[in-house]
């Protein structure tokens, strides 16, 4: 039976009072928004992200506050702002139990949940030694903190090294006015600034401060983990970075408005099959700062307006393909995002004055000028957290006419639940199923050459019915949304030639099992 939504509101702040009396967490007032200004480049794509916008405003001084607050919720969906003051380090980060959060000791977990926003406050939020993972999570933002000298070896080790990293099946990131450091490189017991990994998409990484690391960031975590990709990167200082401005293996990049001081063994790498727009960035005493580097795996880029400050290359040969002297564009890459880049001969001052956390949290006009950002307007174009309030799909799920193209294809996805398969999305069978290892998850399809569909139908096993709730149906090789609604359905988009067509739920009550996963090309 449903409690009445007074006695639940009562029972999430009586757990969140709890934390309160135990130190380092304080309730305050919902508020209408949860970050300054609104996210940019990807992050607005496949649905927009808004973090916790709309949800329950409260204050956290430790790690394990945090968690306190996200064990807290109603559900792991349910959006929250957690506003952090105060310097978060392994002594106050400790696990916490719930409902709607799986935490653990010596890291911030963001794992197997939704529409959360972090964001420094008052005199400032630093992360010491301590790493931020985000796993299995949508529309998630981290806005204004430091995060610095996170270690994969040594004492103490945090999130594999580090500062931001997010694998399998993460969505809809936006991370903002952050400060990104280490101390030195892997020899250090370092890793990477800010790592995407096993199927992330839809990030954003704007006005932040990468530095003093032997790797900025990479997006795929080897040549074959190439599902990654849709990543912004914009007004951001990458100073004194060996290598990974980032990597990119497979997907797709926008790196513009970047100042890149000191690149000392190569900057953006793009290699297998990845392509990078890579545009009015100022890049300065800097090797190699753009190419395929370390591997005859080829990727590819578009370069246009860039300043190139006292750069040199080396020799081409076969693990290694500079862009440059000349920087050719070597593809072409369309963008489906709105934005203004600033030009690049004043991207060093204009990064200058508003990258990183405790800046303010200014941002560029397009015109090469710092300002306060732009508040959103409420109105019904504002992006959503997820798709809460879909657009209702069929529901009779009856397979159209054809042959169902899903058996004899390959599948792969998110984390599975226990004794469930991939498999059993195609074997025609009814009687087995997949599950995702949390409340949401993603499973694609997948053929080894270009195929035809216009419709899906999604079939729920015994008694399980009605589990599903918001889904979306994604075009995996464009990352575009083809469709989305709400439980388990026959699914008609306009005819889509593709290699892969994943199917993500957003949202579900109980244990969502899917028995079979048809395609038809309708």
């Amino acid at each position: 039976m449903r409690q009445p939504v007074t006695r639940r509101l009562q029972a999430v702040l009586a757990t969140l009072a709890l934390a309160a009396a135990a130190g380092g967490i304080v309730l305050t007032a919902p508020e209408a928004s949860a970050a300054a200004g609104s996210a940019t480049g990807y992050a607005t794509q496949n649905g927009g992200t808004t973090g916790g916008a709309g949800g329950q405003t409260v204050r956290a001084t430790t790690g394990t506050a945090i968690h306190t607050a996200l064990c807290g919720r109603a559900s792991a969906a349910t959006p929250i702002v957690i506003e952090v003051e105060g310097t978060i380090n392994h002594g106050n980060t400790s696990k916490v139990s719930g409902g709607s959060c799986n935490t653990a000791d010596g890291v911030i977990e963001l794992k197997q949940i939704s529409n959360v926003t972090i964001v420094g406050v008052g005199g400032g939020a630093v992360f010491d030694q301590i790493g931020i993972h985000i796993r299995e999570s949508s529309n998630i933002i981290v806005q204004n903190v430091t995060v610095k000298n996170v270690k994969k070896s040594g004492s103490p080790t945090s999130n594999g090294g580090d500062a931001i990293g997010m694998e399998s099946g993460v969505r809809n990131v936006w991370v903002d006015h952050t400060t990104l450091e280490a101390s030195g490189g892997e020899s250090e017991g370092y890793d990477g600034l800010f790592d995407m990994k096993a199927d992330t998409r839809y990030v954003t990484l704007s006005y932040s401060i990468l530095r003093n690391s032997g790797r900025g960031g990479l997006v795929g975590s080897s040549e074959s983990d190439v599902s990654n990709g849709f990543v912004t990167y914009h007004h951001n200082l990458y100073e004194n970075i060996d290598s990974r401005a980032p990597l990119l293996r497979g997907g797709v990049g926008h790196m513009f408005n970047n100042h890149y001081v000191r690149l000392n063994s190569s900057g953006i790498n793009s290699r297998a099959g990845a392509r990078a727009k890579v545009e009015n960035n100022y890049f300065e005493d800097s090797k190699d700062v753009l190419g395929t580097f370390y591997t005859d795996a080829a990727g590819y880029w578009q370069a246009d307006g860039n300043t190139l400050d006292n750069v040199t290359w080396s020799s081409p040969g076969k693990d290694n393909n500079p862009a440059g002297p000349d920087m050719k564009s070597t593809t072409t890459v369309s963008i489906p995002y709105a934005y203004s880049p600033d030009a690049a001969g004043c991207v060093p001052d204009v990064v200058s004055r508003t990258a990183g956390a405790g800046k303010g949290l200014k941002v560029s006009d397009g015109n090469c000028t710092a300002q306060p950002p732009t508040e959103p307007t409420p109105g019904p174009t504002d992006p959503t957290p997820g798709p809460t309030d879909p657009t209702p799909g069929p529901t009779d799920p009856t397979p159209p006419g054809g042959a169902n193209l899903s058996i004899g294809a390959g599948s792969d996805g998110s984390s599975k639940a226990s004794g469930t398969s991939f498999g059993h999305l195609r074997d025609g069978d009814l009687n087995t199923y997949w599950s995702p290892a949390g409340s949401t998850g993603h499973a694609s399809i997948k053929w080894d050459s270009a195929t035809a569909v216009s419709s899906v139908v999604i079939r729920e096993a015994a008694g399980s019915a009605g589990s599903i709730g918001a889904w979306r149906l994604l075009d995996a090789d464009a990352g575009t949304v083809l469709a989305s609604g709400d439980g388990a359905a026959t699914i008609s988009f306009p005819r889509t030639t593709l290699r892969k067509i994943t199917f993500e739920i957003v949202s579900s009550t109980g244990s969502p099992r899917i028995a079979e996963y048809e395609t038809y090309a309708g």
